[in-house]
């Protein structure tokens, strides 16, 4: 008999860590979201590595090696963080495709179009982060809390990166530089 996806496990020795049952399903809840985005981010650059093409090849399939390997240890560290709570982690494309707010890539879009997709993947697991983040931070679970800081931190960085290889190169005006 198979339960419901956020039931929590039946074990030996009840969990006592101070956060209760209810606070702890919905933080794995979240946390199952930003697994689900992750590993769909995850999924996308490295298809996008393999099929990159184009005058920024160079650049973008290294790139993109960087930024699927930072994806692939992060969803082991969320993934963990599910289990000790005390609920399963989700791992099936399944599940993955119903929790992911991230859509998957059917086609191979230009160089730019999957620097813009790949923007778009950071941010939404940005925002899915920063709403687990508060459940979080209610339930005085600092060790989730932390862990989607970092989720927080690296997405949005991973955006800014790839969004300014969108810029134009100009240069500043004197009122930019003030």
């Amino acid at each position: 008999m198979k339960a419901s996806k956020a039931a929590a496990e039946v074990r030996a020795m009840p969990i006592n860590i101070g956060i209760e049952e209810k606070d702890r399903k919905q933080i794995a809840e979240g946390l199952s979201k930003l697994l689900a985005d992750t590993f769909t981010v995850y999924l996308k650059t490295h298809n996008f590595h393999w099929n990159v093409t184009g005058p920024m090849f160079r650049t973008l399939h290294v790139m993109f090696e960087e930024q699927y390997n930072e994806l692939w240890a992060a969803t082991d560290v969320i993934a963990e963080r599910i289990r000790a709570l005390g609920f399963p982690a989700p791992g099936t494309y399944k599940e993955f495709l119903d929790l992911a707010s991230v859509k998957e890539e059917s086609g191979i879009p230009t160089g730019e179009g999957m620097i813009q997709q790949l923007v778009q993947g950071h941010e939404a697991a940005t925002r899915t982060a920063r709403a687990a983040f508060t459940v979080a931070e209610d339930a005085d679970d600092a060790p989730s809390a932390d862990l989607l800081t970092e989720r927080m931190d690296a997405h949005e960085k991973t955006a800014w990166m790839l969004r300014s290889l969108l810029a134009e190169d100009k240069p500043m005006t004197a009122a930019q530089k003030a």
